[in-house]
């Protein structure tokens, strides 16, 4: 048994392949860009987990035509329109690699992402990274904006903040298990840093741009009002903070959300 255990724990330890995690949600327009970003990535020891939301739209037409030419693909399809949470926790459930990164639908990585990222994690034994990345428009056109990440970010420093994008994060399960997101319809992607990194993880940041996020009119995260509410939701119900903290904190997130987008 120990032989057999100690079997298991090699052959885990050499897993390197990436479940790269997509939501997809009637997103036929911008998911094809996003399939062929993945699949071009220099670093190929990956699969791509799609689930999708219940899309009414052709996008699993889509996604069909693509797993006949990459069998790295996998395809899951909701029975009822959930949310990004129950749709990001589906791929986790079935991921089978080392390594766990999340690329929306709608969003692009650069050809050398994964590869730069995962011997900048491997080379300094880092268990969360996340890297700067690019703003374009609907059309893929750029915005000229640029996200420049710092070298690391703590709980107390996320709760200040919204540095980390969703579409630049891998988190290697050798090193940081056991994490899901919570069941909101929103802003579930930060509040999963956050319940990581208040275990006193910390977040390491690769400051190379490697990513375009794509701002889409009418889309959730487009809409600040509703941010502003999520987050001070996250801070009351999920961080369970006070009032006084929450203040405390929810000012600086406004103060350094307008200066990300200037």
């Amino acid at each position: 048994l120990l032989k057999l255990y100690l079997l298991e724990k090699e052959q885990d330890s050499m897993n390197n392949k990436v479940s790269v995690i997509t939501a997809s949600y009637n997103c036929a327009k911008f998911i094809e860009e996003s399939i062929k970003s993945v699949l071009n990535q220099s670093y190929e020891d990956l699969e791509l987990i799609i689930v999708d939301d219940c899309s009414t739209d052709n996008t699993e037409e889509i996604v069909n035509k693509y797993i006949k030419q990459d069998s790295r693909i996998k395809f899951y399809k909701l029975d009822k329109n959930s949310g990004a949470a129950v749709v990001r926790n589906k791929g986790l459930e079935v991921a089978k690699g080392r390594f766990i990164a999340f690329l929306d639908s709608d969003d692009i990585w650069d050809k050398e992402k994964l590869k730069k990222q995962i011997n900048f994690m491997k080379e300094n034994n880092y268990g969360f990274s996340f890297t700067s990345y690019r703003l374009i428009n609907e059309d893929g056109s750029s915005l000229n904006k640029e996200i420049i990440v710092p070298s690391q970010i703590t709980y107390n420093q996320l709760l200040k903040n919204t540095i980390i994008g969703c579409l630049t994060v891998v988190i290697d399960k050798e090193l940081i298990n056991n994490f899901k997101m919570p069941l909101v319809r929103a802003g579930q992607d930060t509040a999963t840093w956050l319940s990581i990194l208040k275990k006193g993880n910390i977040a390491y940041g690769y400051d190379e741009v490697l990513a375009s996020y794509r701002m889409v009119k009418g889309s959730i995260s487009s809409n600040k009002l509703k941010a502003l509410k999520r987050t001070w939701n996250t801070y009351r119900n999920l961080e369970n903070l006070n009032l006084i903290k929450s203040s405390y904190y929810f000012t600086h997130y406004v103060l350094n959300s307008i200066k990300k987008r200037l």
